[in-house]
């Protein structure tokens, strides 16, 4: 059991949820409001990604995210902020009797420099490293990490003195990340958001929970999620299971059945469900303190 819990507001990704419910932030000013709005509700950190304003579609601008960040900065609200360093590793691939040439729709791979810029500029106290390739439910679709890529990016990452937060999919990729770790690419604290039910990664059930928990080293902090309806039961299972939690319209659109949610209302009820547990949600400065993050602004 763990009973000082820091929640994790996931709040918008890059996914098409924004066509599935107005509440899903696109613009720089509601991805912002959204931060702000879970930081209120009782989020210590907020991870963004950012999106096209005009259609929603998943983007990797600098601009955007320098608007985002400055208005969570300008805001008075104390929260982490943990950018995303996942986009620009997206494959897919022709049809499976022509797999090459590459579908251009859709596919979006840069260096480990271009992944990083918004980051090594804005420096934000977390940033993600996904550390490893997945197939999703999307056909055609790979996202792409592979070694070289990530110890180019874990070593840029840990020049800029941010926290990288590994996001783990599956057994493999918790390998990799034990190596990173091993090759001195990562530093302590180390910090894992384990991401569960995605497919075709881990399933998100108890076994394979504590499967991937028990082959973490005892002294490596890890957050968890998983998508849809079993996103709230979650939090009640991160917290039996040692670890912290992660909400947020990225993963889940749903407060109930048939009740879209917004960002806060994820993050209320997830900190009211903790609280009634007995456990204490944690504040941004005391996640500061514990993953030893710096704060630049």
């Amino acid at each position: 059991m763990n009973w000082d819990v820091f929640i994790t507001a996931a709040v918008t990704g890059s996914g098409a949820s924004h066509l599935k419910s107005d509440k899903v932030p696109v613009t720089p000013q509601q991805i912002a409001d959204a931060c702000v709005e879970s930081a209120r509700a009782g989020a210590a950190i907020a991870h963004c990604h950012v999106r096209d304003p005009e259609t929603g579609a998943p983007s990797r601008d600098p601009a955007l995210y320098r608007e985002v960040v400055a208005r969570v900065r300008d805001s008075g609200v104390d929260v982490v902020l943990n950018l995303t360093a996942g986009m620009g590793g997206d494959i897919v691939l022709g049809d499976p009797e022509n797999p090459l040439p590459l579908n251009p729709e859709g596919t979006d791979m840069v260096g480990a420099t271009e992944r990083l810029c918004h980051v090594e500029e804005l420096l934000p106290e977390i940033c993600t490293l996904d550390c490893g390739t997945m197939n999703f439910a999307e056909a055609d679709y790979v996202m792409t990490n592979t070694p070289g890529m990530l110890r180019a990016m874990a070593r840029r990452i840990q020049a800029a003195g941010v926290r990288p937060e590994i996001e783990v999919f599956d057994t493999g990729h918790l390998w990799l990340a034990k190596t990173l770790v091993d090759e001195g690419l990562i530093d302590d604290p180390v910090l894992v958001q384990l991401c569960m039910g995605i497919p075709y990664g881990a399933p998100n059930d108890p076994n394979s929970l504590m499967a991937m928990i028990n082959n973490m080293p005892a002294d490596w902090h890890y957050s968890m999620f998983t998508i849809g309806r079993m996103q709230l039961p979650y939090v009640a299972q991160a917290a039996l299971a040692g670890g912290n939690v992660r909400v947020g319209l990225e993963d889940n659109i749903w407060l109930e059945r048939g009740v879209l949610a917004s960002n806060g209302d994820l993050v209320e009820r997830s900190a009211t469900l903790l609280s009634n547990m007995g456990v204490n949600v944690m504040t941004p400065a005391q996640v500061r303190e514990k993953l030893k993050l710096q704060k630049r602004w």
